[in-house]
Formats: C-alpha cells, structure tokens, sequence
C-alpha cells in the first residue's frame, strides 16, 4: 500500500513545507503570511510524526515533539492575530506594503 510508506509522508510534508514558504514569500497580507507559517510548522509536524511511527523505538518522543510544535504554532498564532488586530486597529490596514510608519 502507498500510503503506508515513509516516502508517502515525507513528500506530503515537503509539500506542505514548499506551499507555506511560497505563501510567506508572495502573500501581501499579514494573515495569509500567518497561514503559511502555520503550513511550514504543519510540516515539520508531519515529518516528525513520519519517523516516529517508522524509524524510532521509543513512539512517544515524536508525539511529544509533534505537541511542542502544535503549542507553539497556537502561541504563535494567537500573537499574530493580536499584532494583526493592533495594526488594523491604528492604520485601518494589514497590507505591509502600506505600513510605511512602522519603519520609525
């Protein structure tokens, strides 16, 4: 089955690592930037959850790993939203190619 295969995950966590990395690049919002940051740490997740199940004797250190990842992609998140709303909140936009005053 192909679905049960090392190579199966990690090409999925490749690709989900290319898409966020294109996403932080080209995206002219702060929240899809947000997005895609989340898609890289979705990424690593998986590929840490791949070689667990597959390559590690002990299953608990990439479950525990793939935890840390999901608390600090929540941490994450939430201090991207306030930033985003803070923004929003004194400029009345998220576009960063207009935020020239937070160069000061």
């Amino acid at each position: 089955m192909a679905s049960n295969s090392l190579m199966a995950y990690l090409t999925v966590a490749a690709f989900l690592l290319i898409i966020g990395i294109y996403g932080i690049v080209q995206k002219r919002t702060f929240i899809g930037m947000l997005i895609s940051a989340e898609l890289i740490l979705n990424g690593a997740g998986l590929n840490f959850m791949a070689f667990n199940r597959f390559l590690s004797p002990d299953p608990a250190v990439g479950q525990v790993i793939t935890l840390i990842i999901m608390g600090i992609a929540a941490a994450e998140a939430a201090i991207g939203v306030s930033f985003i709303l803070a923004v929003y909140k004194k400029f009345r936009t998220i576009d960063p190619t207009r935020l020239s005053s937070l160069k000061r």
